[in-house]
């Protein structure tokens, strides 16, 4: 059979992008046309349509309760707490209306959006998860995102699966737990520091370790136990050792934070974070098969272009995906979805849908809105099976014939995610500014909305400088501070200048010795976030050999020369990582 590769020039950026055979195949399969963005693009809209961190105060629009909220006072729509929004009170179905054939379907979608109420932080099965977006299945979370699977006590994290007792923590999975300052870790327990690690318990500052135990300040380790600095110790020696780092004290931290900087930069990094997988390109893989360009995806078959996602198969183009099948173009919180296209947060339970927006329970929709157990809607509004299957038709018709013009001329026919400028966020309120950062000049020149953040106001009682060195020093007191960021708003991480500690937070530094923080939970979670490698790949050679690197000794099949073996790895030329090919990893640190 014929291979269909087609090469193509991305309306928005401009560059050429590829479409392959199996791309096609897909497409043909779920009866889409191919896509006019290229895959980063294509991303970048998403993540547009996704708010994780900026919250705001307001007032529930049906019940007049105070309340935290994705979305500020001044959006168009309604916005309902979670127990209103799920609660019977009022009826999604009274907000349908007909479908004008006259205007582009985006331009009507536009207005429509404008008179349906929102769910004010996206929750699914949440309990005690008041000042949390993005949790689901989970209990007791605390300004945290993305945490589900029954996860519990969770502060300050992102991207926790089925963990408990985390803070500050981010991309952490199965069954982790009492960690902090954990970045991609899998089963780790009583652990502080860790980066790249699986299945250690009470180690501190280490990197690329696994099955370890009582370690410190190492890396590349493997099923080891009280080791520092990669030097083994007994048992009585190690406890000895131990005891002179003074944990307690955030000074004695700094010290070791910098000699841990160090060891980051002499570790030997995999090209890819990849386990237990089959036919795969991407970084942070586990139990993935036939997998191209995706990262953080677990138990997964048959994806392309996918982000931050688990037990899935056959699907293309998504972010932030639960147990589903056949979604393409779709962004945030999908569960028992199946064959759902163009959509943002199907939050559970939808089946054959096309352009909707926070619907539960529904089969056969095009273009509804907080819509729960409903089929055969358009707008929201209800028709026979019959009706709907025609009009559906003739709707994607005339999207085609009369498609949606963006304000830069970007065309938006039927096949396109929605467009950026109908998000109900701000560009610098999503996620896009997180992966793709642009100024304010530039988002407005690409016609992209922008949020000017109001000035922050706060009373603080204890600057940074003035909060106790030693945990042992601090009592209950300080829950009744505010505490002042070391940053005080002038950096780009979204600095909240002030902070307060919760009780189960102080509880959790005093049980595990750790040092109060000094940086705000947003400051802290960008800092955690320079460690994370970008969603793209670039072709690299393997560093073993390379003057400098930590194996020169010639016992590698490539001898004492420089090893030519070419990978692709979502770690950039310019970032500091020494990244090695799979058989010269496997040599030195297995």
């Amino acid at each position: 059979m014929e291979q269909k590769i087609e090469n193509k020039i991305c309306q928005n950026c401009k560059k050429d992008f590829t479409i392959e055979s199996d791309d096609f195949s897909f497409y043909e399969k779920i009866k889409v046309p191919p896509p006019t963005f290229c895959p980063e693009c294509r991303q970048i809209r998403r993540f547009a349509w996704r708010n994780e961190r900026s919250l705001y105060r307001r007032i529930c629009n049906l019940c007049g309760k105070n309340i935290i909220s994705i979305h500020h006072e001044s959006a168009p729509f309604p916005v309902y707490c979670r127990e209103c929004w799920y609660g019977d009170k009022w009826d999604a179905e009274s907000y349908g209306r007909d479908y004008d054939f006259s205007k582009p379907f985006f331009e009507q979608y536009r207005e429509f959006s404008k008179t349906v109420p929102r769910l004010a932080l996206w929750q699914r099965n949440a309990i005690n998860c008041d000042y949390a977006n993005l949790v689901g299945e989970s209990r007791n979370v605390y300004l945290s995102v993305s945490v589900v699977k029954e996860s519990e006590n969770i502060f300050y994290s992102k991207s926790i699966d089925k963990s408990r007792d985390i803070v500050d923590c981010l991309n952490v999975i199965n069954g982790s737990e009492s960690l902090y300052e954990n970045v991609e870790g899998q089963g780790n327990y009583n652990s502080q520091y860790l980066l790249l690690c699986r299945g250690c318990l009470d180690s501190y500052y280490l990197v690329d370790c696994v099955n370890c135990s009582n370690c410190f300040l190492s890396s590349n380790l493997r099923n080891k136990k009280f080791c520092i600095r990669n030097e083994q110790y007994s048992r009585e020696e190690y406890l000895k050792e131990f005891e002179k780092f003074n944990l307690k004290s955030r000074a004695s931290r700094q010290i070791l934070a910098e000699e841990f900087k160090k060891i980051k930069e002499k570790a030997i990094f995999r090209f890819a974070n990849i386990n237990k997988c089959v036919n795969v390109t991407g970084n942070n893989l586990l139990n993935v098969k036939n997998a191209k360009n995706c990262f953080e995806i677990y138990n997964v078959e048959n994806a392309k272009y996918c982000y931050r996602a688990f037990d899935f198969k056959d699907c293309m183009d998504l972010d932030h995906v639960g147990k589903s099948e056949l979604l393409y173009e779709y962004a945030t919180g999908a569960m028992n979805d199946y064959n759902v296209k163009f959509s943002y947060s199907a939050l559970e339970s939808v089946r054959n849908a096309d352009y909707t927006e926070s619907c539960k329970d529904c089969t056969n929709i095009l273009g509804c809105i907080s819509l729960r157990n409903a089929e055969n809607a358009i707008f929201n509004k209800v028709y026979s099976k019959k009706e709907f299957a025609k009009l559906r038709e003739e709707i994607i018709r005339q999207m085609n014939d009369i498609p949606f013009k963006d304000k830069k001329g970007r065309i938006y026919k039927y096949g396109e995610f929605f467009p950026i400028e109908l998000s109900p966020w701000a560009y610098n309120e999503t996620l896009a500014q997180e992966f793709f950062p642009l100024s304010k000049e530039t988002a407005e020149e690409k016609s992209y909305p922008w949020h000017e953040s109001e000035a922050k106001k706060f009373n603080v009682t204890v600057s940074a400088e003035k909060i106790p060195d030693n945990i042992g020093e601090v009592n209950d007191g300080i829950l009744n501070e505010v505490l002042g960021c070391a940053h005080e708003g002038k950096c780009d991480q979204q600095c909240n200048v002030a902070f307060r500690l919760t009780n189960y937070e102080l509880l959790f530094y005093k049980k595990h010795n750790i040092p109060l923080p000094i940086l705000c939970p947003n400051c802290r979670y960008y800092e955690r976030y320079k460690a994370m490698p970008a969603l793209k790949l670039w072709k690299r050679t393997c560093m073993c050999g390379l003057a400098g690197s930590p194996q020169a000794t010639g016992q590698h099949f490539h001898g004492t020369e420089r090893c030519e073996v070419e990978f692709d790895t979502s770690y950039s030329p310019d970032r500091p990582e020494i990244v090695y090919c799979e058989k010269c990893y496997q040599q030195e640190v297995y």
